[in-house]
């Protein structure tokens, strides 16, 4: 049996650092795909990296998942950091077009990725697909309602798509990380303790973990609040 890993959101601050994580791991053919690739530079022979456009545009992903052709003796892995950030106004400041574009940087693109994936996976051996929710999706905060919102729909979609994923041999789970240590998050945040904040290197460890147990490993939305040195 041959193990594939797809990477979405590669080329991002996030994605970069898990990508150097799983790069080292045992996949025999690793795609990713992003709007850019200039942080990451490989000349391993397993690795093909696939630009993609909007992937709010359900075209655009199915020209992306073309790349890859199923097979009854491939098992296939899925992990995306496909989103977007809003935040810093009330309920009654959030304009109803940031309401939708959160909706379709958060939800809608990681509907249409966890379709065309299971369609992938139900015509192949089994799989499996993470994607990356927020702490604030479970948890409300002040002034981030919009965002939450999508990111607490997106965890409705890891739920249904755990027990539909039954009938393909395919699991689903998220991360639901607080903060992540990422130069923008520095940048933004410089009276943080970062130290506490999860490394995207770290995050990849994680991801390995949950695929390396997808057989059962499901339905599971993993918090990912805060970190300590180990003594």
């Amino acid at each position: 049996m041959t193990k594939g890993l797809l990477i979405f959101g590669a080329s991002g601050a996030l994605g970069n650092g898990v990508t150097q994580t799983l790069l080292e791991k045992d996949y025999d053919q690793i795609y990713l795909f992003g709007s850019g690739f200039k942080e990451i530079e490989t000349n391993n022979a397993k690795v093909k990296q696939i630009s993609v456009k909007d992937l709010t545009i359900e075209a655009n992903v199915s020209e992306a998942f073309k790349a890859i052709s199923p097979s009854k003796d491939k098992v296939f892995f899925l992990y995306s950091t496909i989103g977007g950030f809003a935040g810093g106004k009330s309920v009654w400041e959030t304009s109803q077009d940031e309401l939708e574009k959160m909706f379709n940087m958060n939800l809608k693109t990681s509907f249409l990725l966890a379709k065309y994936f299971s369609i992938l996976v139900s015509k192949s051996s089994s799989g499996s697909i993470c994607l990356t929710a927020a702490y604030t999706g479970i948890s409300a905060e002040a002034n981030k309602a919009a965002y939450g919102l999508s990111k607490a729909s997106l965890i409705h979609l890891v739920k249904s798509l755990s027990i539909e994923g039954k009938a393909i041999n395919l699991s689903a789970n998220a991360i639901a990380p607080y903060i992540i240590d990422t130069k923008a998050n520095r940048e933004w945040m410089k009276d943080f303790d970062f130290d506490s904040a999860m490394k995207p290197k770290e995050i990849g460890e994680l991801i390995y973990s949950i695929f390396n147990n997808y057989h059962f490993v499901t339905g599971n939305i993993l918090e990912l609040t805060h970190r300590f040195k180990p003594l």
